[in-house]
């Protein structure tokens, strides 16, 4: 292994596949072939006995790997709001995998502590957020949203002279979830993990687009939590984060925001009317490897109460040498954890306000241009398209919607996923990546095209 670091053959070996794969993204099938995901048999085997040659290794996950993966990194990929990967963060990735940091504390990694730091103050500017806030950098918006409840459930519950930590569920004051009906599985998910019970949430309805009905709202009191969210996953829509964060303040209940993918259009000029009032929530999550998009993982978690978050995820120990700097296993779950806030920084810093506006502002456009070319040609727009989501009805019944789905995906020059929306079987397309060209639309267009033809023909 020594002899392997200091040759770099290795590594110019991977650097070599990495530049082979990163020339035919743009062109290949969206989704593997028939045949790629056949070859990826050639992994099934024992554990190996001995120890293997590395270069063989790289060499079999280059040919059998490589083309079994999804085009994420082409223009045409609008399955899931998987993000992109901007260059300067791709490149900041490979540095900081080679420093191998461990950002559980400032002793482990001065660099990752700074950088964390720097990247919560950027956030904060950049979204408009109090002063107080504080971000913890998790692997996703899942974890996000857990951290954020955990805060609201402690803060809420010491407000009431119950100490969560020392007494637990058992006996506890009963704490109320408000939740629209379109909320995300990964808030119920978390509503769940924490013990809240997912029979006990207060569901409130929706409008056309998905968004909280506020008029529609229970009487709120200190126990509530309530969950809102930037950027419906079907729809793209957004919760009026205004009047019900002031419902909310007034008496003293929690207001957490999920932002998944959302949340970014606070950090626009254009788009930032989206997300009027949300500074006046509680917490937020949202995540960098969406809309941003950086490298996998980068999920945020922002909460304006500090010592709330700190004590809900609290960590301890005789060795911990916690400092006066940044400490970042103080705001998150996890104690190990990579330092992905290093790319985070790096994205943050190479587009500056100007350039998240423009990235952000780029996907709403080309979603835009994809409702407007499917409308002209005759496909049902179900949304209105006010971020980077369009619901398309492809038919007039779900047996011919799912053909139609299925022809898309099969024809490699694109992927995109599908849906219920409104009790219907749809299509859904997110555009999610920096990559994604006004050619790049129409060809996709094409491709539905293509595919109610050859389903009409049948």
């Amino acid at each position: 292994m020594h002899r392997e670091q200091q040759s770099r053959a290795l590594f110019e070996q991977a650097k070599g596949y990495a530049y082979e794969y990163a020339d035919g993204a743009t062109e290949r099938n969206v989704f593997p072939s028939i045949q790629a995901l056949a070859d990826l048999e050639q992994f099934v085997e024992d554990l190996p006995a001995t120890s293997g040659d590395a270069a063989a290794i790289l060499q079999q996950l280059h040919e059998y790997g490589s083309p079994a993966t999804t085009a994420q990194t082409g223009g045409r990929y609008f399955g899931f709001v998987n993000g992109g990967i901007l260059p300067v963060t791709l490149a900041t990735k490979w540095l900081s995998d080679f420093w191998d940091q461990n950002t559980a504390l400032y002793a482990m990694s001065p660099v990752a502590s700074k950088l964390e730091e720097i990247c919560e103050r950027w956030l904060k500017q950049l979204f408009g957020l109090p002063d107080s806030t504080v971000a913890g950098f998790v692997s996703g918006t899942s974890s996000a949203i857990l951290c954020g409840l955990a805060a609201a459930r402690y803060r809420l519950l010491q407000n009431q002279g119950w100490d969560f930590n020392q007494q637990g569920h058992n006996g506890a004051p009963a704490l109320r979830i408000i939740a629209g009906r379109h909320i995300h599985g990964a808030v119920t998910k978390a509503v769940a993990l924490l013990g809240f019970g997912l029979d006990n949430i207060e569901w409130v309805e929706g409008d056309d687009q998905g968004r909280i009905l506020p008029e529609q709202l229970p009487q709120l009191d200190g126990s509530c939590i309530v969950l809102l969210q930037a950027g419906n996953v079907n729809s793209g829509s957004f919760d009026p984060f205004d009047a019900i964060c002031d419902r909310a303040n007034e008496v003293g209940a929690w207001v957490h925001i999920d932002g998944a993918f959302g949340l970014w259009a606070g950090g626009t000029k254009r788009l930032k009317h989206l997300t009027q009032g949300m500074e006046k929530a509680h917490s937020w999550s949202v995540d960098g490897h969406k809309t941003l998009n950086t490298p996998y993982d980068s999920g945020i978690l922002l909460c304006r109460d500090r010592d709330a978050l700190i004590m809900a995820l609290q960590a301890s120990g005789a060795y911990l040498n916690f400092s006066e700097n940044r400490d970042g296993m103080l705001y998150t779950p996890e104690m190990s954890r990579r330092a992905r806030a290093v790319e985070l920084w790096a994205a943050l810093k190479y587009l500056g306000a100007d350039g998240v506006d423009e990235l952000v502002y780029g996907m709403h456009k080309r979603a835009l241009q994809f409702a407007q070319e499917l409308g002209a040609t005759g496909f049902e727009i179900l949304n209105d398209v006010v971020f980077n989501q369009v619901i398309v009805s492809p038919a007039n019944n779900d047996i011919a919607t799912d053909k139609i789905l299925s022809a898309i995906q099969d024809s490699g020059e694109c992927w995109v996923g599908g849906s219920v929306w409104q009790g219907k079987k749809v299509i859904r397309v997110s555009v999610c990546s920096w990559v994604t060209s006004a050619e790049d639309v129409s060809r996709s267009v094409q491709a539905f095209i293509d595919a109610r033809d050859a389903i009409a023909e049948i």
